[in-house]
């Protein structure tokens, strides 16, 4: 397992977020689980 630093758009602004990821994981994957932290932080 890797850490990966994602920056996310989430209305209009810009997020920084950490996936923990292994190497059979793409980066489609990487991505959709980094946005669905950033939602599930700031949507509150």
């Amino acid at each position: 397992m890797f850490e990966v630093m994602v920056t996310v758009i989430y209305k209009g602004k810009n997020y920084q977020t950490n996936v923990l990821a292994n190497k059979e994981m793409t980066c489609e994957k990487i991505m959709h689980v980094a946005e669905e932290q950033v939602i599930k932080q700031w949507s509150k």
